[in-house]
């Protein structure tokens, strides 16, 4: 399934036609429709110079958690950590910001820009336990690709 999302992936990313947002909209909206395990999927960006990240492009149910503080919750960690968090039971988690009682379990991966963490990807699955290797290496594809129209 990965495999036959990437050139739908690159394709996205690659449409000069529409703007970086909108690249990101589509792409986060292609994730939600073609897995179904992925309720919520949307970035988060530093923002500015701040110690806080800002939501960007996201689709699924909207949240209130448009700004949030490094080291607070899994978002805020993985600004800090720099390190790909996967959370097989979020109610498991002290440092968790709930954004739906329907959240289950959370993969968040850090987007690097010319080495500098600049912001992540975050998935919530209304399944527990529900990511692997497999999205972990899936969601490093992805930033790696979005990676390249951020410069």
């Amino acid at each position: 399934m990965f495999d036959a999302l990437r050139p739908q992936i690159t394709a996205i990313l690659s449409n000069t036609d529409i703007s970086v947002e909108e690249r990101l909209q589509a792409l986060c909206d292609l994730l939600k429709a073609q897995l179904e395990y992925y309720n919520w999927v949307g970035f988060y960006f530093r923002n500015g110079n701040k110690e806080e990240l800002k939501l960007g492009p996201f689709a699924g149910a909207p949240t209130d958690h448009t700004i949030i503080p490094f080291g607070k919750g899994i978002c805020g960690q993985v600004a800090v950590s720099n390190e790909n968090f996967v959370v097989p039971d979020v109610q498991a988690q002290d440092n968790y910001i709930a954004c739906s009682i329907s959240v289950k379990s959370e993969i968040v991966v850090p987007l690097f820009l010319n080495g500098e963490n600049i912001g992540q990807i975050d998935i919530d699955s209304d399944t527990p336990d529900a990511f692997n290797e497999q999205d972990e290496r899936f969601l490093e594809f992805v930033n790696t690709e979005v990676a390249k129209i951020m410069g």
